[in-house]
């Protein structure tokens, strides 16, 4: 790890100040991911602009209804909050099924939907990556690919992205508040992030020096009925081989409202769109989501190594629905 200055804001205009005008700096949540990729030589920031002592570590209810969740609040405080638990079990499934104890000690919401994708060409700086060196090649795209992307990727990258708590959010979704050098922004959370294209290394739609305040739930009371299933190659502290965020609000046995979204299969957390409208306003089965599920995956374009993510998320699918129809969760 070579050497950086250290810069602790007084506020969050300082904050985002410091970072636009530093070409090569970088905000320093809980460093869960960053620390690492520094340490293998992949990000060399500069500058680290610490925002742990930055006031963004309350999680508020809003009069509407919904949560608001600053970008400091730690993962493992944020899965064990009463109303998370109550209001959105979803998301403190996604919590709990990510990293082990002492990460999500550490781990802070807003770094967390900002994790860099966990692809073994990315991390080894000996080998092509357009992402981490733009022009270099994919070396995954006719290499080691079976973590990796089965939708939306390019010829330029195969790289799916890390987070449990994104694709939660995804489901939900989540607003995210943004302060940017001219004043703050609301972005859905379906457009923070962008498809790989011919620019992979652009991994989100934030201007540079943006900083993530907060997130925001809607009011949803049909999230009290959600879950969050994720398949992965060990019991735990593993990254998703395939995972599914589910809500449904059934009216007998009519689906009267869906939400779903897929982690581990794109470079983004991916909103089940299609699969969603192929649910509502009919009598739920588990074959009808088995064919909801093919709707969305009907444009999939596994790689050598990763066809085994279509019948996996498939599979998926139907179980995490089945569960929240017969009420198990």
């Amino acid at each position: 790890m070579r050497e950086f200055r250290y810069h602790r804001p007084v506020d969050v205009a300082d904050a985002v100040a410091v970072l636009s005008a530093e070409p090569q700096a970088a905000y320093l949540g809980g460093g869960t991911n960053l620390v690492d990729l520094m340490k293998l030589g992949v990000q060399r920031p500069d500058v680290l602009v610490d925002v742990t002592g930055l006031p963004l570590d309350t999680v508020e209810e809003l009069p509407d209804g919904g949560l608001r969740i600053g970008a400091t609040v730690r993962n493992s405080d944020l899965a064990a909050h009463p109303v998370v638990r109550r209001d959105y079990p979803v998301l403190a499934r996604a919590l709990l099924a990510a990293a082990s104890g002492q990460l999500r000690n550490m781990a802070t919401t807003g770094g967390n939907l900002l994790q860099r994708t966990r692809c073994v060409y990315f991390q080894d700086t000996g080998k092509a990556c357009n992402k981490r060196a733009p022009g270099s090649g994919c070396a995954a795209l006719h290499g080691q690919n079976r973590d990796l992307a089965v939708l939306d990727w390019s010829e330029q990258c195969v790289a799916t992205h890390p987070s449990d708590l994104a694709v939660a959010l995804t489901a939900l979704d989540t607003v995210v508040e943004v302060h940017e050098t001219d004043g703050t922004r609301d972005i859905p959370i379906t457009a923070l992030y962008r498809s790989p294209g011919a620019h992979p290394e652009r991994e989100t739609t934030l201007a540079r020096g943006a900083l993530i305040t907060a997130v925001r739930l809607p009011p949803l009371p049909a999230a009290r009925r959600s879950t969050y299933l994720k398949v992965r190659d060990r019991a735990s502290f593993a990254f998703a081989v395939g995972s599914v965020a589910a809500v449904l609000d059934l009216d007998g046995d009519v689906v009267r409202d869906v939400r779903l979204a897929y982690g581990a299969v794109a470079h983004r957390p991916w909103r089940a769109h299609r699969a969603e409208a192929e649910l509502r306003g009919r009598t739920f089965s588990p074959e009808l989501a088995g064919r909801a599920a093919d709707a969305e995956l009907a444009e999939a374009r596994p790689l050598r190594h990763n066809g085994f993510k279509v019948p996996l998320t498939r599979a998926i699918t139907v179980r995490a629905l089945s569960e929240l129809a017969e009420g198990a969760p």
